[in-house]
């Protein structure tokens, strides 16, 4: 029987509705996911494009990967307008033209840019957006190469940084990065800066000749552009369509998956092949199979120190077995176990044994009720999982060290 078929608890994300993510194991329902999200939410699909999933539908996202993985991701609000028309944006010599290309959500509704043969900038800016001193940004926009080619110089004062991108190789400068390459020929691109101080402004997108030339005489040349977004925090999440005003998209989160006759209290594996979206959390999160109450755990977790994953067991709240490792790059999928039995538990990271605590108590019989995304039971706040899962799984015994590493090995 191969370590798949023997899991009690199998979670590939595949079968979903609204509401719920459907285990492999068990096929009763008793393994199945409750899964929430309040609001709308966007991921990109089998065929390569942004799709909109409607609220409470779990978001199974293909980017750049044939294999979906389920994207939990924390609330995020849009503070700019009017993401995917000319509607709210200040030109300075260049043309902005609606509905001019096939955009990455695969409707004809791209915008075009062009500039004008002035010497001097072509730039354009959206509507004010606020910024709070000290508190992190991040902007995303999509671009698509038209011809000739251009260079975008993307200038975020209000956020004391800079940088560019050519759209001719996909190099960049300063701040900015690519944050997303779509099967297309659309590149998600943007940075994340501090705001040096409080204030109501404006950033730039301009076009260049080259990486430092600021000023120059345009001849017509133009790109695509779609998907404007601004929010608060250091990475970009999923992308969030706003017309008149903000958008905030909820958070996803689930749990629910299992039941005490499911799961062997007294010794067990715990595995997850996740990867976060940052290397240093802004607050720990995870994911735990634990009771009700989240008193008693086992806890796969992603700390605010820079890549370091945590195995933590607690009965009673009272720490069993707390083993971290920051060997490995937290925003790579990594595969990762926990087995746990009376005086001894181990800990496992991509075919690698960290580290064996051998002084550990045992839960009462049937404690262990749960998997969720969470640690200690919270279904609010920073301690949920942000993270994209492609496989979970509970085992009702401890795996040999042999199986484990099988396991884990990437």
């Amino acid at each position: 029987m191969s370590l798949a078929n023997e899991a009690s608890l199998l979670l590939i994300p595949s079968g979903y509705k609204s509401g719920k993510v459907y285990s492999v194991f068990p096929t009763d329902g008793d393994g199945d996911f409750t899964f929430t999200r309040g609001s709308d939410g966007t991921r990109v699909g089998a065929g390569g494009l942004v799709e909109t999933m409607s609220s409470n539908i779990p978001r199974l996202d293909y980017l750049n990967s044939d294999c979906p993985s389920l994207l939990l991701q924390p609330q995020r609000t849009n503070l700019n307008t009017y993401s995917e028309s000319s509607t709210g944006k200040t030109t300075q010599n260049l043309t902005l033209t609606d509905n001019n290309e096939t955009s990455p959500n695969g409707e004809f509704n791209a915008v075009k840019i062009t500039d004008d043969t002035v010497n001097f900038r072509h730039r354009f800016w959206a509507n004010n957006v606020s910024v709070t001193s000290g508190t992190q940004y991040t902007i995303s926009f999509y671009v698509k190469k038209n011809s000739p080619s251009r260079y975008i110089y993307l200038n975020a004062g209000i956020l004391g940084t800079n940088g560019s991108f050519s759209l001719d190789n996909q190099s960049t400068t300063g701040s900015v990065q690519v944050f997303e390459s779509l099967d297309n020929d659309w590149y998600r691109i943007g940075l994340t800066g501090t705001a040096p101080t409080t204030t109501t402004s404006v950033y730039f997108i301009q076009m260049q000749l080259g990486t430092s030339d600021a000023s120059y005489i345009g001849d017509g040349s133009s790109f695509y552009f779609w998907g404007l977004q601004m929010e608060q925090g250091s990475y970009p999440t999923s992308y969030i369509k706003t017309t008149s005003g903000t958008v905030t998209r909820q958070k996803d989160f689930i749990d629910g998956a299992g039941s005490s006759s499911l799961f062997n209290s007294l010794e067990s594996t715990f595995f997850v092949e996740m990867a976060s979206f940052l290397n240093a959390q802004t607050g720990s999160n995870g994911i735990e199979l634990a009771d009700i109450s989240g008193q008693n755990r086992i806890t796969l977790q992603y700390d605010t120190t820079n890549n370091q994953i945590r195995c933590d067991v607690r009965v009673l709240n009272s720490a069993q077995a707390i083993i971290t490792t920051q060997s490995f790059d937290v925003t790579n999928f990594n595969k990762m176990a926990i087995t746990y039995k009376l005086n001894e538990v181990k800990f496992y990271v991509n075919g690698q044994l960290i580290s064996t605590d051998t002084s550990v108590n045992l839960f009462a019989p049937n404690t262990l009720t749960e998997v969720r995304s969470t640690i200690a039971g919270i279904s609010g706040g920073a301690f949920n999982l942000q993270a994209k899962i492609k496989d979970l799984r509970v085992y009702d015994r401890v795996l040999t060290q042999a199986e484990a590493i099988q396991l884990t090995t990437l």
